[in-house]
């Protein structure tokens, strides 16, 4: 019996904003719910905050405002301010697979007086379901919406 791995493309978005690498890398980590999409949320209740770990290792996760906790992955690598990568460990129904491990890289280059973010989502992880999945985050409701969302809280 041979086993069959599934490649797809990764989603791949990117934005400019009017600040410097520093400054954009902390709003996207320690910000995330002034500019993450309310919408966005695997939890009963609407999100209170949103929360990553400022380290290797740390949780991703949301806080409902009854309190309650839904985690959607961890902190991969934390280098601030030019890079971060978390695992995105939410399955195709939604909620939180602690078996399930894509990745989201976040790139922060300067440029000029701004920023560019360059963010990636490798998608493999979801095995045969991949390619619907790609097709999710690729669409303009998914990563490149909350991408723009950044960019406009950032300025």
């Amino acid at each position: 019996m041979t086993s069959q791995t599934i490649t797809v493309a990764p989603v791949r978005k990117r934005a400019r904003v009017n600040t410097d690498p520093a400054r954009a890398f902390e709003i996207f980590t320690q910000g995330m719910k002034s500019w993450w999409p309310a919408r966005q949320s695997i939890n009963q209740s609407p999100i209170a905050e949103i929360i990553l770990e400022p380290k290797t290792g740390g949780r991703w996760m949301e806080r409902g405002e009854d309190g309650s906790e839904c985690q959607w992955g961890e902190v991969l690598a934390w280098e601030p301010p030019s890079r971060l990568v978390l695992s995105w460990q939410i399955n195709t129904q939604w909620r939180f697979d602690p078996d399930l491990v894509t990745e989201v890289e976040v790139r922060f280059s300067a440029d000029g007086a701004g920023t560019v973010v360059e963010l990636e989502h490798r998608l493999d992880g979801y095995g045969p379901a991949a390619e619907q999945m790609r097709q999710l985050f690729d669409g303009p409701t998914a990563w490149e919406g909350t991408l723009a969302r950044f960019a406009e809280v950032v300025g």
